[in-house]
């Protein structure tokens, strides 16, 4: 399938602009109960559990004999269903489009915001985690199921990708959360990502974005796939355990390289680590100041 199919040069250069764009339809109706499947398999991990582990992030009122699943980690590498729908002709057109021929893929969650619970995320910057040499990096937000204005929607802010990284640190640890009174942040402009099941949202990682409570009656499940270019090499250098193998495994289009592009950006090192690791919620979860701890799904 070509690119043009899929996505225009206006949409692609709305992307540039902005740093977010949505794409209906990427995926089939078919293709979302095949997923719905693979993520209902894995969260029935969760069962019997007291903790969390290195797969299923656990909601604070999860109990063992009633799981409650906030985010399942690295899908991608988890369950082959999600591994296969990377490389789904339609989602390839796309991230050609916006990254050029070659990419991989740099990491993989599914976010379970549940009805009437769903946890909020604060905003922040995937930039602050991981900086590259270049920042051809972005994610895409599989919508498993419909995200509307009242369950949780992924918000951005218009232009943030162009602007500075902010700082995600409190007294002196990495939070993974900004202040958000942060001079310059323009929160209020902020714009809600909504889309029926199937469609995908694309985010620069330099965009700043977050996400209120589910207050809602409906579930809002999304996939993310977190990709780079193949020629932005992660700054931190490779995870530790893995190895070049599984650099060259992480690749779903193209080759590796081994003269990494080097742009200028602003980066900021996530250093010294979190207090409270493991997921984006347990470090946010010190933040002592919040935005959408008060605020509801709808505001």
């Amino acid at each position: 399938m070509t690119t043009e199919t899929v996505i225009d040069d206006a949409l692609a250069a709305a992307y540039r602009d902005k740093g977010y764009i949505i794409v209906a339809d990427i995926y089939s109706p078919d293709d979302i109960r095949e997923m719905q499947g693979a993520l209902a398999e894995l969260v029935e991990g969760a069962r019997g559990l007291t903790d969390h582990t290195g797969v299923i992030d656990l909601e604070p009122n999860h109990t063992p004999d009633r799981p409650r699943v906030r985010r399942i980690k690295e899908p991608f590498k988890n369950h082959p269903v999600f591994n296969r729908m990377a490389r789904h002709p339609r989602l390839m057109a796309v991230l050609t489009a916006l990254l050029g021929p070659a990419f991989r893929m740099h990491g993989s969650k599914i976010n379970l915001k549940s009805a009437q619970y769903g946890s909020p995320v604060e905003w922040h910057q995937d930039w602050a985690f991981y900086p590259h040499t270049n920042d051809d990096v972005l994610a895409v937000g599989v919508m498993l199921d419909d995200m509307t204005e009242d369950n949780g929607p992924l918000l951005c802010v218009p232009g943030s990708h162009k602007g500075p990284t902010y700082d995600h640190h409190q007294d002196g640890r990495f939070l993974g959360a900004m202040d958000p009174d942060a001079p310059g942040a323009n929160l209020d402009t902020a714009e809600m990502i909504t889309g029926r099941a199937g469609s995908c949202s694309f985010h620069h990682a330099r965009t700043i974005h977050g996400s209120a409570r589910n207050i809602s009656g409906k579930d809002r499940t999304l996939l993310l796939y977190q990709v780079t270019a193949a020629d932005a090499w992660d700054i931190r250098g490779l995870p530790a355990g893995s190895t070049w193998d599984d650099y060259v495994a992480s690749f779903i289009a193209g080759e590796p390289v081994l003269e990494p592009r080097v742009v200028p950006t602003p980066v900021r090192l996530p250093y010294p680590p979190p207090l409270k690791g493991g997921s984006i919620y347990e470090s946010q979860s010190l933040a002592k100041k919040k935005f959408f701890g008060a605020k509801t799904a709808a505001e």
